[in-house]
């Protein structure tokens, strides 16, 4: 790898280098904000670069102890996600120049573990949906998804090592899969939420993004503060044949043929690599869950956003507008209803995986959408955020347009650690099939 660049290769290498200092923090930060200045006009990454910032704790770094594992390793910071030193303002007017006083509690922890926060990525509107000119790194004229559009686009451009996300609906999964880059959402609550900027609190999901599963498992352990979350060493990582449960889910009709053709191929190459495959059908009532998920996240939507509609309404996007204020018509017994239904659906999951490790979905209804005005459709992602257990994005082949075609490894609640190694495991077989 020594005639790689450094900003292209996989966190993991580069922290070891860090770490016994072969490679200085500035040499890496500046390698970073270089990258930045060449990509950024292309790709909209970025809603504010903390160029000055990063460059100085890069130099405080190299003259100090180790801090971390994150010691000199560069993060975009979604900006839904508070920030003492710079602004935080949702991708919106209604929050234009808005200031916190501290730290969300996660982005303080990576600070303590020596991490560099290079800016704020972009956002749709209030972690939603009406988008703010983010384009996708591997085809500019494309959507890299939504909501956590910049911090897909940075990594994907090879900006950070690191960004971070949110989801309530696909908002990591979607996005990372749409730019070819590892999304993972962990189990709900596993990564604290304080000083991120809710939307629909019973769903909402710190997310993380990285270039490859081995990252962003790395990543997850210094930001949830929970090293089990490592991969192993790789040997004993790809002994590690998972038992993968194959499943179509109530969704599958939404999805296009280039989504499904690609997600039978990537059984077949996963059970020719070895993994025992078995075909998965969900128990009937995990075909309301997206019906469920949509109820629970527009009330709570609704509800959270009550002082934006009463005071700041013609700030928004008159399509997020109608949405919230749709969302005040649901009632309390249709909630309770759905939420009913997923705690159903969370206690059976175990039975319904049954042997296998992680079941194999689909992540999107097909390749990123052309254009910047759509970030992309939510329903193959709404059913798993609901249930509350993590999720990584993976590449499972490539469409008409030369785009990633995402597929997502789903585990069980607080199984993070199972679901990352066979995502790994997955991803690595999956990668080699298609020759990336």
């Amino acid at each position: 790898m020594n005639n790689i660049p450094w900003v292209e290769q996989p966190a993991v290498v580069v922290a070891q280098a860090l770490q016994n200092r072969s490679l200085s923090a500035q040499t890496y930060v500046q390698a970073c904000l270089d990258q930045i200045e060449q990509q950024e006009p292309q790709v909209h990454a970025f809603a504010h670069i903390a160029r000055e910032a990063a460059l100085k704790h890069a130099h405080w770094l190299d003259g100090q102890a180790i801090q971390g594992a994150m010691h000199g390793l560069t993060v975009g910071i979604k900006d839904v996600f508070d920030t003492h030193d710079m602004p935080t303002q949702g991708g919106s007017q209604v929050f234009a120049g808005h200031q916190p006083v501290q730290d969300a509690a996660c982005i303080a922890t990576l600070r303590q573990s020596g991490g560099v926060m290079l800016g704020k990525t972009i956002t749709t509107e209030l972690a939603t949906f009406p988008t703010n000119g983010t384009r996708n790194p591997r085809k500019l004229d494309h959507t890299p998804g939504g909501s956590s559009s910049g911090s897909a686009a940075a990594v994907a451009a090879n900006m950070v090592s690191f960004a971070t996300g949110t989801q309530t609906m696909g908002s990591t999964i979607r996005p990372c899969g749409y730019c070819g880059v590892t999304g993972y959402k962990p189990t709900y609550n596993l990564v604290p939420k304080r000083g991120v900027w809710p939307n629909a609190d019973s769903c909402d999901t710190i997310g993380l993004v990285a270039r490859d599963v081995r990252d962003v498992a790395f990543f997850g352990a210094e930001m949830a503060r929970f090293p089990d979350l490592l991969i192993p060493d790789e040997t004993i990582a790809m002994d590690h044949r998972p038992t993968v449960g194959l499943c179509k889910t109530f969704e599958w009709d939404l999805a296009d043929p280039h989504i499904q053709k690609a997600f039978h191929e990537s059984a077949q190459t996963l059970e020719k690599a070895g993994a025992k495959v078995i075909e998965i059908q969900l128990p009937p009532a995990f075909s309301q869950m997206l019906k469920a998920h949509t109820t629970v996240v527009h009330f709570e939507m609704s509800g959270g956003f009550m002082d934006i509609l009463s005071r700041h309404a013609e700030k928004m996007r008159p399509a997020l507008l109608k949405r919230s204020t749709e969302g005040l018509s649901v009632t309390g017994r249709e909630y309770q209803a759905a939420q009913a239904l997923a705690h159903q659906c969370r206690a059976m999951f175990d039975q319904v995986l049954g042997a296998c490790d992680v079941l194999f979905v689909p992540a999107a209804t097909g390749e990123a959408p052309q254009g910047q005005d759509y970030s992309g459709d939510t329903r193959m992602n709404q059913v798993w955020t609901l249930m509350h257990g993590p999720c990584v994005s993976v590449t499972g082949g490539y469409g008409p347009h030369g785009l990633p075609l995402a597929m997502q490894v789903v585990g069980r609640m607080h199984d993070d650690q199972r679901t990352l190694l066979a995502a790994h495991w997955i991803h690595i077989q999956l990668s080699r099939a298609l020759g990336a």
